[in-house]
């Protein structure tokens, strides 16, 4: 009320306020995503993608489905999975355009030739036709290799790109860097005449998207090995609440959706997900993911993974490690646990105490006096004693804790014959040794942080 007993009314419309409607539309359009974007609608996604991939390998003969980790596997019935790779799209990234060493992907090599070729399946979000790393990450491994194994086979040097897909600016650069990857490549001391045995012809392209197949008739044949780059998810151009519930990429980023559901606990339970209430999901999958901890902890020395052995070496080891298990220090003479409570170390295992993700990388580089101590006095007076390095994956910090023993302690040869106080240890050098881990264990993936500390470690050591 004025003054004088007046109603007062705005004098403007700026000055009308409208909270409660804001608010709620607000939460309308927060909803309405969220409903979207929901776990069911992310699992019928997926499975609908898989339908699409199933089809795609039919087109091409029934060629092997390898999962390019980590977004892959959720595409592929775990009964149909051949394999696994890991082809990043950060290293083909516009300006970066990398040939990885620390992920070679050579596992592939021998499936295709029995094979006649594979399909190399992942997928990208919202908005784009395929991912980088089908589009670039793959074509510049392959042209490495073609170049590398099949040197009188000019037909199959340039790099393949998908079509009108790169501008040709960006096609000329990543061209421009490939003789020097094939450099590389080379000074890893490789066995390249195994690779080309492994392999057997040169490796020859094509892509296939639910918006075509390229080249559109191309099929497995003689004198090459076909490599199809599968994008399984549908472009969509819109948002999701405009897709009917449909995801495009909706396996990717699982950690932050999944609940703990992994790609096999999926497709084991498919049915029951998808009768299950959205609000019950969350209850479901834990519950499930307990089953399935059960019962793989269950004949722990036959249903889980033994160490995987690092050739050249005879007594070197690296596996996931084992929660709430002793059975590791009764296979192997020592053992180096990279994320286990360091008050639990013993004469004969070595507990690191690392935290996870790049926290864990950072610990590794404080830790790594201790380990090059530990290792020194056991290996070097008894070199046949067997050593198993593990971290909660067996894939990163496992990984960077082996390459510092193998650099410092082992020749050429694999043997341990201690310090190695005549070898100039250089990046070229890590990155050789690095191949024995990678090569023996596919599925090793350290992450940057983790190998920065490690050359840190050795090539900062004093004289």
């Amino acid at each position: 009320m004025s003054s004088d007993g007046r109603t007062a009314y705005p004098v403007s419309l700026s000055e009308i306020e409208f909270p409660s409607a804001a608010v709620s539309v607000s939460q309308l359009l927060t909803s309405l995503r969220r409903s979207a974007l929901s776990v069911t609608n992310r699992l019928r996604s997926i499975e609908a993608d898989a339908r699409f991939v199933s089809e795609a390998a039919d087109h091409y003969g029934g060629l092997p489905l390898i999962a390019n980790e980590r977004c892959g596997s959720w595409y592929i019935n775990p009964d149909q999975k051949a394999g696994s790779v890991y082809f990043k799209s950060t290293d083909g990234h516009t300006g970066v355009w990398e040939f990885s060493f620390r992920r070679l992907n050579l596992q592939v090599l021998e499936i295709a030739r029995q094979n006649g070729g594979c399909i190399i399946v992942d997928s990208t979000r919202r908005g784009k036709l395929m991912p980088d790393a089908l589009s670039k990450t793959v074509p510049i491994w392959s042209a490495v290799l073609n170049r590398a194994l099949f040197p009188s086979e000019p037909a199959y040097h340039p790099v393949q790109f998908p079509p009108s897909f790169l501008g040709a600016s960006e096609e000329a650069q990543i061209e421009k860097r490939i003789d020097g990857f094939v450099r590389t490549f080379k000074e890893l001391k490789l066995d390249l005449d195994k690779l080309r045995k492994d392999l057997g012809y040169p490796i020859r392209l094509a892509w296939a998207n639910q918006t075509y197949f390229y080249p559109t008739t191309l099929q497995k044949g003689e004198g090459y090995n076909l490599f199809v780059l599968c994008s399984a998810s549908r472009r969509v151009h819109g948002a999701e609440a405009s897709e009917g519930g449909y995801i495009q990429g909706a396996g990717d980023d699982s950690e932050k959706w999944s609940h703990g559901l992994t790609a096999p606990v999926f497709w084991a339970n498919k049915d029951l997900l998808f009768k299950t209430d959205e609000s019950q999901l969350p209850h479901v999958i834990h519950d499930l993911i307990s089953r399935t901890d059960d019962n793989s902890g269950s004949g722990a020395g036959q249903n889980k993974k033994q160490g995987i052995l690092i050739r050249p070496s005879s007594n070197l080891y690296i596996s996931q490690s084992r929660p709430n298990s002793d059975i590791q220090g009764e296979e192997y003479d020592l053992v180096i646990a990279c994320n286990d409570k360091p008050g639990l170390s013993s004469s004969k295992r070595l507990n690191l105490g690392c935290g996870s993700h790049k926290l864990g990388s950072r610990d590794l580089r404080t830790a790594l006096e201790k380990v090059k101590v530990f290792a020194e006095k056991h290996l070097t007076s008894n070199p046949s004693q067997s050593l198993l390095v593990t971290c909660k994956t067996g894939k990163d910090l496992s990984v960077g804790t082996l390459l510092a023993i193998i650099c410092l302690l082992y020749d050429d040869e694999g043997n341990c014959t201690g310090p190695q106080a005549d070898t100039y240890i250089d990046k070229q050098y890590i990155r050789q040794r690095l191949t024995w881990i990678v090569t023996s264990n596919p599925d090793a993936n350290p992450s940057r942080a983790t190998l920065q500390s490690v050359n840190a470690f050795l090539l900062q050591r004093p004289d």
